[in-house]
């Protein structure tokens, strides 16, 4: 795994960009940056998992050490998401300044006021993300517009009918199979690229990002 993890320190030199708070606050705690590592899984041992990056096709080793915590992303109905739902939208500005939707996270209520707040996003150029209580939702001519409320402020989001809309559970390592798609927060730690935290999708369920 020598060459896996010269690529990975490359691509760790590389896709450090905007992160969620959590991760900064993460970065803060423990001095390495957090970063998000997107693909497939391409290979799994135990104590290691191999991803083949989104985009890039590039292979990268992490280690997945026992604190290492996983959530399977599954779709739901854009109907399911109603007044009073808590939610992450990934987003794209608009000149009318809206936002349209590339995909939405409803979060369960355990997770409520994660990461609350309107920012960047590193999944592309001008890309946005918005953790933030849904205040209503109106019709919109294809699909559905949000008005998202948060500590300071507020947004107005189109999601589209065709606008993947996810929510999460715990899960465990039995996800963690070659194929999988998979979103990870990962770290240096000790020399050594480290899974802290992993998002997977089940039975050929590709992660919106």
């Amino acid at each position: 795994m020598d060459r896996c993890r010269l690529l990975v320190s490359a691509a760790f030199a590389l896709v450090i960009t905007f992160t969620s708070c959590v991760q900064a606050q993460e970065s803060a705690q423990e001095g390495a940056p957090v970063v998000r590592v997107r693909g497939t899984l391409d290979k799994v041992s135990p104590g290691e998992i191999v991803v083949r990056e989104r985009g890039t096709n590039e292979i990268i080793a992490l280690a997945t050490p026992p604190s290492m915590t996983l959530a399977e992303v599954y779709p739901i109905q854009l109907d399911d998401i109603r007044a009073g739902s808590y939610v992450g939208v990934g987003a794209m500005p608009q000149p009318d300044g809206t936002q349209r939707a590339i995909a939405v996270t409803v979060f369960p209520d355990s997770a409520r006021g994660a990461g609350e707040g309107h920012r960047r996003f590193d999944l592309a150029p001008q890309a946005t993300m918005t953790n933030a209580t849904v205040a209503d939702v109106a019709a919109a001519p294809t699909g559905r517009t949000l008005r998202l409320r948060y500590a300071d402020g507020e947004k107005a989001v189109v999601v589209p009918a065709d606008a993947p809309v996810v929510t999460f559970r715990p899960a465990d390592r039995s996800l963690l199979v070659p194929g999988a798609s998979v979103s990870i927060a990962a770290r240096m730690i000790d020399g050594v690229p480290t899974a802290l935290r992993a998002n997977v999708g089940r039975s050929g369920f590709a992660l919106p990002y």
